[in-house]
């Protein structure tokens, strides 16, 4: 079966995450992804262990074209390879694009049908359209890290980028519905996406929240605010679990379950406003009926019987969870004969031909410019002067 975007070709300017894995999805849906980078590389691989990481994650499955688009040759490559390209993305800050020539009325204006997306920190209309993006400045001023952490305590930022991971996802998202709209109307579209707005639009419910009742949302670590208990941890034998059960009916059962009936007709925890005001009172009388018990068996006794609750699990347990080894979520790839393990795209869409490793910095350069029709000669030329680079090199 062929996949969905066979034949598609995408061409990729983007670093770290936010663009690449964007890329990546599309790649993972059989779109020709070419990752264009400069001869050093992506700037993620100039960073040790995290940025390694980076590459593999985001960049399987591409291949790499490695040309210095500060030179007026690298610069004609990069407009010969766009010229027919279907999307293009990039994530650079804001303006180096337009500098090399390569901005969207720059590609549109030598293929009007080209979908090109961008990801930047803070939008591109704002006063802030030229700062730099990060994943933790957007966790920051988007108020994400203002309701992350304990009360009375310091606020904690997401412990991975959560942001530039969801960027990626949306940029992917937007791009796809650009190119099937390129596909019924004739027309390419620029798709713009903001870190700021992608980590405003995570916390959507909160946001709606505060702009219902006007309170501005506190830190409160664990729990739910409004409700109780939900996403509350309670301690185990071997670890913590964490449960929800805030209904009357879910709560009443969950007190039947630990053998405390009682705690259902408790005047503290009665209704759950009840329950939210005595929070941790309720914790510490729920404490003792899982002190006991392992995590596995705590979730047998409150899964099995309709209350939501999972087990926090570290990264061990993680890999050796049986429902993520049977969806297949870590996979290996190999290259050059040495085997590595990556996460795969959070989908599943019939069988999925085997993972490719991410590209070393221009192992597909020769290819991809005799693809463009440049003569080996002149690649030659290209190579030995630095304005690309191969995997060779």
């Amino acid at each position: 079966m062929e996949r969905p975007l066979t034949g598609v070709r995408v061409v990729d300017f983007g670093q770290f995450i936010a663009a690449p894995a964007a890329g990546a999805a599309l790649a993972d849906m059989g779109a020709d992804v070419i990752k264009v980078e400069p001869p050093r590389g992506d700037s993620a691989r100039q960073i040790g262990v995290y940025g390694q990481a980076m590459i593999r994650t985001y960049n399987g499955g591409k291949r790499s074209l490695a040309v210095d688009l500060r030179t007026a040759e690298g610069r004609a490559v990069a407009g010969r390879l766009v010229r027919d390209a279907d999307i293009v993305l990039q994530n650079l800050r804001t303006g180096v694009m337009e500098a090399f020539g390569l901005g969207p009325a720059d590609v549109r204006a030598i293929n009007p049908g080209v979908v090109y997306g961008s990801v930047s920190g803070f939008g591109r209309h704002g006063p802030s359209r030229n700062r730099p993006g990060f994943d933790i400045a957007a966790q920051a001023e988007s108020g994400l890290m203002s309701v992350t952490g304990e009360a009375g305590r310091d606020p904690q930022r997401v412990g991975v980028p959560v942001v530039d991971a969801a960027a990626g996802h949306v940029l992917a998202e937007a791009v796809l519905g650009a190119y099937i709209g390129r596909l019924r109307f004739g027309t390419g579209r620029d798709v713009e996406v903001s870190l700021l707005d992608v980590a405003i639009h995570l916390q959507g419910t909160t946001w709606g929240e505060y702009f219902l009742t006007g309170r501005v949302p506190e830190r409160k670590g664990n729990g739910q605010p409004t409700v109780a208990p939900a996403a509350d941890v309670v301690p185990t034998a071997d670890g913590a679990i964490v449960l929800s059960a805030y209904t009357p009916a879910h709560f009443s059962k969950l007190c039947a379950l630990v053998g405390r009936p009682e705690l259902a007709v408790d005047p503290r925890f009665a209704t759950n406003p009840d329950r939210v005001a005595h929070r941790a009172e309720l914790l510490a009388e729920l404490a003792p009926a899982f002190r006991e018990l392992p995590s596995e068996k705590a979730l047998e006794l409150l899964v099995g019987n309709g209350i939501v609750a999972g087990a926090i699990n570290t990264y061990e347990q993680v890999a050796a969870h049986p429902d993520v080894r049977a969806s297949g979520t870590f996979v290996e790839v190999v290259d050059d004969g040495e085997p590595y393990t990556v996460v795969r795209s959070p989908w599943r869409s019939g069988e999925e031909p085997a993972r490719t490793p991410a590209p070393r910095v221009g192992q597909h350069t020769r290819e991809i410019l005799a693809q463009l029709g440049y003569p080996a000669a002149e690649v030659g030329d290209l190579v030995r002067r630095g304005i690309v680079g191969t995997g060779e090199d």
